[in-house]
């Protein structure tokens, strides 16, 4: 990132808040039993704090998730001041070559406004239907689905809706969302292009996709507590950010306390007179107006609120009743702000070796059916002057994945993971003679997978769990390999 585009940093004291009182949540965040991969804190449109839980860093796009579908919102809102569109426009006339009778029976009341506030009627998230669609035409699929109430009656929370917004605006503006924002919104915020998910007939997904770095979702909150103005120039329209984000349907259903506050044009009401953007697993933009905050951060959560839960018991009183300059504590401070720039998750219990017994090493395994299709594997040690580290190997449909394990830290790197090259952490140990241990980070995302590769003889056990995941858990895939040059 250009230091021009980099946001203003101050001491936390000199924009009212106590370092002590950041330091308490991040302590607390650590005590939670939740991952934060980091956080950004703004006031008054400065930084107060900020910190990467390595192995993840500053300048590494994260998966925003759901997140993603406030940028959508914000492109629905500069499109309807550009007189492209309208709130209370029949979702059906951008579409007009796909309806027929049953489709204008479903859908002939459905518009813009219901999409964005999640009533579309469905009983639940047509995604799924979609994603599954064999042409891959989801629009089709989606005004094939059946709704089961009016529009507007009811919130579900529908990222399929978001998609549909995405494809609305491509139509109205002949461009992908990305395009239509890249000069409106990240170019003015100093936000390098970032990347969004499209669908196979190259729309963006809306709903999801996005990958953004800390400090531009710290931009994007700012940009909302402006009321969508930056360096003098209003790039969303103060009439959109005070309605999209104000509560415009109720969504009170038993859920967390953060979550049935309300919800506006594809953003999330909170307590405390604060709204946010947010995605899966941790991805939070969280504006607080009256104290003119914003919180950034990423994670790979289990239980978003109780973050959220901390802030309201840490942070909250101290932008409260303030501070000044003259309580700055600079010893404090100091220590506070050298401790955020070392943040890191745990290793994993380094109660291990680096090396087992050699003749298992030498071995090329090949392996029975599995869900991932995995052919072979191997396992190769490096030894260096500094450290002994190892390679993990293995083929799959996709080609050969090559993951560079360290032995006392992190050995960060790129890997092909999914069709698609990603940046990686990785660190592995012996933690018996005949069991290794890996752990995974992709660091543009909240996964970490745990490996464990159990040998005995010319056998070869392989249970893969990842942290987190859509759908109930757990995550656990077992594999079973055989050794062929022992």
């Amino acid at each position: 990132m250009h230091q021009t585009n980099r946001l203003p940093r101050l001491v936390p004291e000199q924009l009212g808040i106590r370092s002590s009182a950041i330091a308490a949540w991040v302590e607390g965040v650590e005590r939670s039993g939740q991952e934060l991969h980091s956080f950004m804190l703004l006031r008054k449109g400065a930084v107060a704090a900020e910190g990467w839980w390595a192995p993840y860093e500053p300048e590494q796009a994260h998966m925003a998730f759901s997140l993603s579908k406030s940028f959508t919102s914000t492109a629905v809102g500069m499109a309807i001041e550009e007189g492209l569109l309208a709130l209370d426009d029949r979702v059906l006339s951008f579409f007009s070559e796909k309806i027929d009778e049953a489709v204008e029976q479903r859908y002939s009341t459905l518009t813009v406004r219901h999409l964005l506030t999640m009533s579309s009627g469905h009983g639940e998230d047509p995604k799924k239907i979609m994603l599954a669609a064999e042409d891959g035409d989801w629009v089709q699929a989606f005004l094939h689905t059946e709704p089961i109430v009016e529009p507007g009656v009811r919130f579900l929370y529908s990222s399929g809706v978001s998609y549909m917004l995405s494809a609305i605006m491509q139509t109205v503006t002949g461009q992908t969302l990305l395009d239509y924002l890249e000069p409106r919104l990240f170019q003015p915020l100093g936000i390098e292009r970032p990347y969004w998910e499209s669908c196979p007939m190259g729309r963006n997904a809306g709903g999801w996709g996005l990958r953004l770095k800390t400090e531009d979702i710290a931009k994007f909150g700012q940009l909302y507590l402006q009321r969508g103005r930056w360096k003098g120039v209003q790039l969303v329209p103060e009439a959109w950010v005070a309605e999209a984000t104000a509560k415009q349907i109720s969504n009170e259903n038993g859920g967390p306390p953060d979550w049935s506050e309300g919800y506006g044009y594809q953003f999330w009401r909170c307590r405390h007179g604060a709204y946010r953007g947010d995605g899966a697993f941790g991805q939070y933009c969280i504006v607080l107006p009256e104290q003119e905050v914003v919180l950034a951060a990423t994670g790979g959560l289990t239980d978003m609120q109780v973050i959220v839960d901390l802030v309201w018991e840490h942070l909250l009183p101290t932008l409260q009743k303030g501070t000044t300059d003259e309580t700055i504590d600079l010893q404090l401070v100091e220590k506070e702000r050298n401790r955020w720039s070392k943040l890191a998750l745990p290793l994993p219990l380094a109660a291990g070796s680096s090396l087992p017994v050699e003749a298992k090493l030498a071995a090329l395994y090949k392996f029975e059916d599995n869900p991932l299709g995995w052919t072979e594997f191997s396992l190769t040690p490096i030894l260096s002057d500094a450290s002994i580290s190892a390679i993990v190997c293995w083929k799959d449909m996709l080609g050969e994945h090559h993951i560079h394990c360290g032995s006392e830290g992190w050995i960060r790197g790129m890997a092909s993971l999914q069709g698609e090259i990603r940046p990686i952490a990785a660190f592995g140990l012996w933690r018996e003679n005949d069991t290794y241990e890996m752990t995974l980070y992709r660091t543009d995302a909240p996964y970490k997978d745990t490996f464990k590769f159990y040998f005995s003889g010319d056998r070869v056990i392989v249970d893969i769990e990842r942290n987190i995941d859509f759908g109930p858990g757990p995550y656990t895939i077992r594999m079973n390999g055989y050794a062929v040059n022992c």
